[in-house]
């Protein structure tokens, strides 16, 4: 079934169910399957979670889910694999009534295309054909459903804790609040980020994204005037994104967060 978003041109079809048991039975049993096909071709699979009773009276927060490297490809199911069955707990959905979509970067592509090993890289001024087909995802649900867009957020773990770095360095009004996980942004981005809620994390024990890059932003970000929050974990590698998920205390902060009208 095909889905049309009032004046756009972007379409967000549904996808038949894919069964896995990769995964726990909450996230796959509540995120659906869609995919935005864009006008030259490309597609961006992605899954929706709706609010519990969903009333298109009423206005509820989205969450934007962006996943790690091992989660990439076409199967429109593997990205839920981490965190997003803590966001479809029957007590998280009843407490946090909330749109949260997953989209699925594909095989050889990233959210940001950088070298996460390296110390450093530098903010591209045009974001990467996966960002621009995220960014009109954004958008064309904006336009279907009852979004308060005083209320949009953003967390990703490993290369999509890059992913959620990059957007809200793009667009840093846009966004109420950002969880980034183990990963890292161009340090000299932070003075956009002092006025957006910010809590970050990572393990001190990681060898993939080098926690030294989630120090470096918040260090920088506080130099410029913010007061961005960021937990260490001792002895973790880089799974850091099972205890933040899992750590109830994030989800009351970020679902707190609104912009001011």
């Amino acid at each position: 079934m095909k889905t049309q978003a009032q004046n756009w041109n972007w379409v967000l079809l549904a996808l038949p169910f894919m069964p896995t048991a990769a995964l726990g039975a909450d996230a796959k049993d509540v995120f659906e399957p869609y995919v935005l096909d864009a006008p030259d071709g490309a597609k961006l699979p992605y899954r929706l979670m709706q609010p519990k009773d969903y009333d298109a009276k009423k206005k509820y927060p989205l969450v934007l889910f962006l996943h790690g490297a091992g989660e990439r490809g076409t199967d429109n199911l593997i990205q839920l694999v981490h965190g997003m069955n803590d966001f479809a707990k029957d007590e998280n959905r009843e407490k946090y009534p909330c749109f949260v979509v997953a989209p699925q970067c594909p095989a050889g592509k990233r959210w940001v295309e950088v070298d996460w090993t390296l110390d450093a890289h530098d903010f591209d001024e045009k974001p990467s054909e996966t960002m621009q087909l995220v960014i009109a995802l954004l958008d064309a649900l904006e336009k279907q459903y009852s979004i308060d867009k005083s209320r949009l957020y953003v967390t990703g773990l490993s290369m999509g804790g890059f992913g959620a770095w990059d957007l809200i360095c793009r667009f840093p009004d846009k966004f109420a609040a950002a969880a980034p996980v183990c990963a890292g942004a161009d340090e000299k981005q932070a003075p956009k980020l002092v006025k957006i809620p910010l809590w970050t994390y990572h393990g001190d024990k990681d060898t993939v994204v080098k926690p030294a890059r989630s120090r470096n932003m918040v260090a920088a970000i506080k130099q410029a005037g913010g007061k961005p929050m960021y937990t260490e974990y001792e002895g973790v590698g880089h799974d850091s994104w099972v205890a933040a998920y899992r750590d109830p205390k994030l989800m009351e902060w970020l679902f707190a967060q609104k912009q001011p009208n």
